[in-house]
């Protein structure tokens, strides 16, 4: 069954995130793995964004989904399927990312909604979802993702430039922390991460002898189509595919890696136009 039970769906909706857990076996995420890990196009396009505490996190990203085996994920209907029920509607493919959060180098992100950064891109609504897929076990050591239990209640706060990065702000944070429960995120290799567009989220520095590699595939509900073009693609139809050809594509050497990769410095805006807005 590639859907939610409705306790499930009732935990989304009260928490702002869930975790499937195993979503994907061990030979489908060793491919995933052991291909990013050999593309050299997605090396020589990740780029680093300053923490704002003297570390980067490397980051490679893509519009869309692509016949490789990033794209057989993000259009799979393990993910896709359980993305409309939490949206509510048909999904499509906003853009995906990979976190190279490398061992004792990888840098922080800083607390943040995603829509504090998709808010600048025409999007009217915080109706988008994003799956982080484990690659690597996350950990506390390793700078695994916290999240602010039900924080996405709150609505989107303000967000100014850290480093590189859109941060929340940070009197907003330290209250919600009062109210609000801190989780850490612990994931073992093919658990999927479920959250919202306004949960406040953030992850520490890998100070770790071990990486933290994530692939986060990001879907806008149809409905919210931006109003204006940015960056990232407006409505565009996604074509599923089915489970089995992450294993299928994913065997294929020739193919697996087939991704047509952003030049993240000189298209990716939204952190930066926040610094043009309050100038």
């Amino acid at each position: 069954m590639n859907s939610f039970t409705d306790t499930e769906l009732s935990t989304y909706q009260k928490d702002g995130f869930l975790v499937a857990r195993s979503l994907f076996s061990e030979e489908e995420i060793n491919l995933l793995g052991q291909t990013a890990r050999s593309d050299n196009a997605m090396d020589q396009s990740s780029a680093a964004r300053d923490d704002g505490q003297g570390n980067a996190v490397r980051l490679a990203l893509w519009n869309h989904p692509g016949d490789g085996i990033y794209g057989m994920y993000a259009r799979c209907h393990r993910i896709v399927d359980r993305v409309e029920q939490l949206l509510d509607d048909e999904a499509y493919h906003y853009h995906s990312k990979m976190v190279l959060k490398d061992a004792k180098v990888g840098g922080a992100w800083t607390w943040h909604q995603d829509y504090g950064y998709w808010y600048q891109n025409g999007v009217l609504f915080p109706n988008l979802c994003s799956v982080m897929i484990a690659v690597d076990k996350a950990t506390v050591e390793n700078g695994c993702m916290q999240v602010i239990k039900g924080s996405h209640h709150m609505g989107r706060v303000n967000h100014i430039l850290s480093g590189d990065q859109a941060g929340a702000d940070m009197e907003r944070v330290e209250e919600a922390k009062k109210h609000l429960d801190l989780i850490h995120v612990n994931m073992d290799p093919g658990d999927a991460l479920f959250f919202h567009s306004n949960l406040l989220h953030s992850s520490a520095a890998n100070e770790s002898d071990h990486s933290r590699w994530a692939m986060i595939c990001c879907y806008n509900a149809k409905s919210n189509n931006p109003y204006k073009d940015s960056h990232h693609p407006r409505y565009t139809k996604l074509e599923k595919v089915d489970d089995s050809k992450i294993l299928q594509v994913g065997r294929n050497d020739a193919s697996r890696a087939e991704t047509q990769f952003a030049d993240l410095n000189r298209e990716d805006t939204s952190a930066k136009s926040l610094t043009e807005q309050s100038s």
